[in-house]
């Protein structure tokens, strides 16, 4: 199939809503939690790109910037027609040019794409094309935000919820709490370590939500006391200033996990350079599809450092199962009383999950082994629910 004319005939971008009980808003009206009075309204994107020999790439995304690539897609879109799909270097290469005064968050979801039409073409799941690592991801619980709605309200329901994870399985648990104060922020991170003891990873995840150094500073020494795995966008700096990062690597013990709000291969590795972080942050959907991630976990790999992939989904599981240096995949979010996102959210078809429950009896999650992305769009439970088509031919 390989050889077949895999020229780009046409680009389809669909919007789609569907609701998820239990799912509100933290009180600044941006970050997700528990609440079980409410009931969500949640926005997904699928993209297709078709071929003239029939093979189409596929990718659906609900998290990460959302909109904002599927506006930036509405503008490429044109200049996909007539390229021949296999050459993603240099679409990516165009399009990161092309995009050179924005963002470039819709390059995410056009390479993945790209990557699952490939696969399609040759038979093979991304991660066989990329250089198989593994077939199977130790995962960690990513929890939704702090709440006060008997959820994760208190420092002792993080504790219990963390005790839960570790014995469906989960090797890691990440904290995202309220943002303050920070005496609570503190009292969670020591709670749940003393709960589960040693033999769990223990992440926190802020959210740079921290409105000072001094409280980041703070919680970072609770992290060290606890012996935390990484401690992630702490402050409110957004997460892009390397200098203040760097002087908070030389005040406390606790690796940095920092670049998931840094845009582009090079201003990552400008990052790591200037001292910024001690993991590398990826994500395919933010970072340039597939193809970003890779060039920055080899970039990662080069400086001897590791790379941790954020947020879950197929394209990330992909890209994981061909990184050496690289830990923990992020199943998330998740929290007491939502733990089944997969029965409300159905586009990516029969067995796949992202729900709590994912993780096998080892804390791992599988890499899925058909073609492309080795997911299927669930077209029965999508078609009801799409709110808008564009269609470039």
């Amino acid at each position: 199939m390989a050889t077949a004319d895999l020229r780009i005939t046409r680009v389809v971008l669909r919007e789609f809503g569907w609701t998820l009980p239990g799912l509100g808003l933290d009180r600044s009206g941006y970050e997700p939690v528990y609440d079980p009075a409410s009931t969500a309204r949640l926005t997904g994107y699928v993209l297709q790109i078709e071929s003239a020999a029939g093979v189409t790439g596929e990718y659906a995304w609900s998290m990460g910037s959302n909109a904002v690539p599927a506006a930036q897609i509405k503008i490429a879109a044109r200049h996909l027609i007539g390229r021949d799909a296999l050459q993603r270097e240099r679409i990516w290469n165009e399009l990161k040019r092309h995009f050179r005064k924005h963002d470039r968050v819709g390059l995410g979801p056009i390479d993945i794409a790209l990557w699952d039409l490939a696969g399609k073409a040759f038979g093979a799941p991304v991660h066989q094309l990329l250089g198989g690592y593994r077939t199977r991801l130790p995962a960690y619980a990513s929890t939704y935000f702090g709440d006060e709605n008997g959820g994760l309200s208190s420092p002792a329901a993080y504790a219990d919820f963390a005790v839960r994870c570790r014995e469906l399985g989960y090797r890691g648990f990440k904290v995202h709490g309220w943002g303050g104060p920070v005496a609570r922020e503190v009292a969670t991170v020591l709670a749940t370590r003393e709960a589960v003891g040693p033999g769990m990873a223990l992440m926190v995840d802020p959210a740079c939500g921290y409105e000072t150094f001094a409280d980041a500073l703070a919680v970072g020494r609770a992290c060290d006391e606890a012996g935390c795995f990484w401690y992630e966008d702490p402050y409110a700096d957004g997460g892009i200033s390397a200098f203040g990062h760097r002087k908070l690597r030389e005040l406390i013990r606790t690796p940095l996990l920092l670049g998931e709000h840094v845009r582009g291969f090079e201003a990552h590795v400008d990052q790591v350079l200037a001292g910024g972080t001690d993991f590398v942050r990826a994500d395919p959907d933010l970072d340039g599809g597939i193809t970003g991630v890779m060039k920055i976990a080899h970039a990662a790999e080069g400086l001897g450092l590791d790379v941790e992939l954020h947020g879950p989904g197929p394209a990330h599981r992909q890209c994981m199962a061909a990184i050496r240096n690289t830990n923990f995949y992020e199943l998330g979010l998740v929290a007491p009383g939502i733990t089944d996102k997969s029965r409300h959210y159905q586009v990516q078809g029969p067995g796949y999950s992202d729900d709590l429950d994912a993780v096998d009896a080892e804390g791992c999650v599988p890499v899925p082994d058909g073609p492309g992305l080795g997911v299927t769009l669930l077209e029965d439970w999508l078609a009801p629910r799409v709110t808008a088509t564009l269609a470039v031919d």
